[in-house]
């Protein structure tokens, strides 16, 4: 918890579930970040070159709405993230890369080169084993990783790692534990992989709770859903209370694959995010969204996402999912698609410079 120290239907709904937003982050067998080739990131939205001078700000300002990043390797490879940012002419404030608990360590080096390029670095941090196969993949079949062995603390001593070192890094870091909960295409969904209805609550707090402890005060906490659809979990009961989140976020995708009606923003997003408004009062964050152009329909679906967007106050920030998995989700493929994500970017409610000395809007106390 980042605390202020001053004042379907699967297969029915893939081309609007988050299910292709699985495990990215580095490419298999990587061994670390690819920081010698990067390339010089072009100037942040507001003009201005990042700074940690001066007394903190709340990122993002009340009124201001950032924009994130995620791509295929994230920070192990900066040259997509540098050319989605020269395409579109806007320095993301945010990039959201994941990591595995069956893989990856903690590695400070990526965090602090997301930094270092002035941006928040917001961790998915996944349960499982995103290098397996077929149902284990697909359903979530993973015994090892059942929410029953993380609260039996089989887990406790590499969440406890992970809790040392990102208290070390002496800046804010978002956590997006375990998302898309109300799906079941992850083994910590409750509908599979032999889980029990009321264990991902106390696994989110358990978690949570070893990075209080070890007193890593520097996380923002994220919750982060599927949007809802039939058969999909209720989202009343896997929400850990505001004790336990400071942003609330939500998966949404538009895309073809076994659909052909198209939907707008709202339309895929408006439900779920009334029922979070029920929930929660904290802020919410888009942690993945994006539009395939199959059907020729992403320029529009962008520009009708920039016209949408202020519609809903309580959202604070968008990630686009910048990847070419399951579906070509990527802006720069498409030069209508560049020219309209860019128009919309240059809105000054989108000019956000994230640096390390921020304090985070939660709603905590802060506005």
């Amino acid at each position: 918890m980042w605390l202020v120290a001053a004042g379907v239907g699967v297969a029915a709904l893939a081309g609007y579930i988050g299910f292709a937003g699985t495990h990215t982050g580095h490419p298999t067998g990587s061994a670390g970040p690819v920081a010698a080739s990067r390339p010089t990131m072009p100037p942040s939205a507001s003009g201005a070159a990042p700074t940690s001078s001066g007394p903190p700000e709340v990122f993002p300002a009340p009124g201001k709405v950032f924009i994130g990043l995620e791509t295929e390797s994230g920070p192990y490879d900066w040259a997509p993230i540098t050319a989605f940012s020269a395409a579109v002419r806007y320095r993301p404030a945010v990039l959201q890369f994941s990591q595995g608990w069956a893989h990856d360590r903690f590695d400070p080096g990526l965090f602090d080169s997301v930094v270092a390029e002035g941006m928040l670095p917001i961790v998915a941090w996944e349960p499982w084993d995103y290098r397996s196969t077929g149902a284990a993949r697909r359903n979530g079949a993973q015994p090892a990783y059942r929410l029953s062995r993380i609260l039996a603390g089989d887990f406790d001593a590499y969440v406890r790692s992970w809790a040392e070192g990102i208290r070390g890094l002496g800046y804010p870091v978002g956590i997006r534990f375990a998302h898309e909960m109300n799906g079941s295409w992850y083994p910590w969904c409750e509908s599979v992989n032999g889980n029990h209805r009321g264990e991902y609550i106390k696994a989110f707090r358990h978690v949570h709770d070893i990075f209080t402890a070890a007193g890593a005060d520097n996380v923002i906490w994220i919750w982060s859903p599927n949007v809802t659809y039939i058969g999909a979990q209720p989202l009343k009961r896997l929400y850990p209370g505001d004790k336990y989140v400071d942003w609330v976020g939500v998966s949404g995708y538009y895309g073809t694959a076994g659909m052909t009606d198209y939907r707008s923003f709202d339309d895929i997003f408006t439900v779920t995010l009334r029922q979070l408004h029920g929930l929660s009062r904290r802020p919410i964050v888009i942690t993945e969204t994006a539009a395939t152009n199959e059907s020729g329909q992403q320029e529009r679906w962008i520009r009708q996402l920039f016209r949408q967007l202020p519609r809903h106050r309580d959202v604070i920030g968008v990630i686009w999912f910048e990847v070419d998995k399951e579906a070509d989700w990527r802006i720069t493929a498409s030069p209508r698609s560049v020219k309209a994500f860019a128009e919309g970017a240059a809105a000054k409610r989108y000019a956000v410079t994230w640096t390390r000395n921020t304090i985070p809007r939660t709603n905590r106390t802060n506005g």
